[in-house]
């Protein structure tokens, strides 16, 4: 995995002015490359693989909206948080005023304390970067 080291330039954190690793991401691979890879030398297929992805993507997208967890077997568990302002009193507290946005959270599957999407990283500096 490549990265870049990056100045921390957001005022209000404690961290300003200080280093940091940030991940380089080279590309964005398509749903469509997805399926094209997950297809090579299957006996299903494309319009198969694809009718599944996008049943399964529909299928994924209402249990988050209606605040299930979903945990894929061997891959991990995803959930929406919601981001909200703090306010002082619970009686002051208004959806459409303190509620800013929701995230989608993404654990990944751990055994045996490791986390297998984690296994195998490599760290590599990005030297096409020129850094400040």
């Amino acid at each position: 995995m490549k990265y870049r080291i990056k100045k921390e330039t957001k005022p209000h954190l404690p961290t300003c002015g200080k280093y940091k690793a940030v991940a380089v991401h080279p590309q964005t691979i398509s749903s469509k490359e997805l399926i094209e890879e997950a297809c090579d030398g299957r006996s299903f297929s494309r319009g198969e693989m694809i009718s599944a992805v996008i049943r399964l993507a529909d299928t994924i997208k209402r249990h988050l909206q209606n605040g299930d967890r979903v945990r894929l077997e061997d891959w991990g568990l995803m959930k929406l948080e919601i981001e909200s302002k703090k306010v002082d009193n619970l009686k002051d507290f208004r959806a459409k005023k303190h509620i800013r946005g929701v995230r989608l959270h993404f654990i990944p599957e751990s055994k045996d304390g490791t986390q297998a999407l984690y296994d195998g990283i490599t760290f590599v500096k990005d030297k096409d970067y020129k850094s400040e």
